[in-house]
């Protein structure tokens, strides 16, 4: 339930409506606008006797949110919410940032070649697990803690944002340590433990959709991250797991607009993991673009076929360069364009 005060509403008529939302045995969020304040009521997983509230002074009217998902529908929030990751790295307006580095940290030497490449072609972030789940136990798991040093000694070298992964409670207090943005992937996007976690934390996230969630699977477990109070939530399109054997993943582009329509959030898309072939990443980044995403994450090595995960989906740095100079032309011709600025370029 959203409560809209009216124009005239004065602080005192907001602090009432906040105390008889408690008194209902509910949690007020008020949230103050250019014009008006509104209210919204959380706690409730069904629809809420507004009688208590609608009669209250300063209150225009009471919006029932018809989706499971309350603070991250678009019902709650009509305007797009601007994520702020690090100063001048924004997801949701006009700018689409890219995230751009290597599927895992592995040596200093290949994580700052990385970063470099990927700033000099006008990335403003940069990716990289410490921690890496994968399927198989014997995988290569990420460097850990050494991976985060890393990761904070590439960022001193190149002042890009970082954004890594954390995989259980314990893990996202140390990437929150060093990492700009928190990422929850697509294995943990229904691990509800560590969502609470990162919601308490506060820290912008990147939630991934699963391999087999809906667009509402990926709005709820964004929800659980907002209802700890964490508004800094960006979500991520890497693909759905497929009976088509010819690409790693169903690259959903679809769910871009379709989020957009139902939620305030902004999304990212990720062509490396929803595709899974390194033919077709840049095509379907320009693809993305076109669709609305509000920023790319993509996959980039120094030397792919050496890459220890991944490598298959990697870019090296020359094709990632030409990607991003194909993105600012498909940005430009949808009214956008790419963040950041290329090196040698005024």
């Amino acid at each position: 339930m959203l409560v809209v005060m009216s124009h005239q509403a004065t602080q005192e008529d907001v602090d009432r409506v906040c105390e008889t939302i408690r008194a209902m045995g509910y949690t007020p969020a008020p949230m103050p606008g250019a014009q008006r304040t509104a209210v919204g009521l959380v706690g409730n997983d069904g629809r809420v006797d507004d009688s208590l509230v609608i009669e209250l002074s300063g209150v225009a009217r009471v919006i029932h949110v018809s989706n499971p998902y309350k603070q991250v529908s678009r019902e709650w929030r009509p305007e797009n919410t601007i994520v702020t990751i690090a100063p001048g790295v924004a997801f949701g307006g006009e700018e689409i940032p890219v995230i751009a580095g290597p599927c895992s940290v592995e040596t200093e030497q290949q994580i700052l070649e990385s970063a470099r490449a990927v700033k000099a072609a006008g990335a403003v972030a940069l990716r990289g697990g410490a921690f890496k789940p994968r399927s198989s136990p014997y995988s290569f798991q990420g460097l850990g803690r050494k991976g985060l040093a890393l990761l904070a000694l590439a960022k001193r070298e190149t002042g890009l944002a970082v954004v890594t992964e954390a995989m259980d409670d314990e893990g996202a207090h140390l990437v929150a340590e060093i990492a700009d943005c928190i990422q929850i992937g697509a294995r943990n996007m229904q691990n509800y433990s560590l969502l609470k976690t990162v919601g308490k934390i506060g820290k912008p996230v990147l939630l991934k959709r699963g391999m087999a969630a809906t667009i509402q699977d990926l709005l709820l477990s964004a929800e659980y991250i907002l209802a700890e109070g964490n508004p800094h939530v960006i979500l991520c399109e890497r693909g759905l797991r497929s009976f088509d054997t010819t690409s790693r993943n169903l690259f959903d582009l679809t769910a871009i607009p379709v989020v957009h329509q139902l939620s305030h959030l902004p999304i990212v898309a990720d062509p490396s993991h929803g595709t899974g072939r390194r033919a077709v990443v840049t095509p379907m980044s320009r693809a993305a673009v076109a669709a609305g995403a509000d920023g790319i994450i993509v996959e980039v090595h120094p030397q792919p076929d050496r890459a220890l995960s991944d490598g298959a989906q990697s870019l090296n740095p020359e094709q990632f360069g030409d990607m991003m100079r194909q993105l600012r032309r498909v940005a430009e011709a949808v009214d956008r364009q790419i963040a950041g600025v290329v090196a040698g370029v005024a």
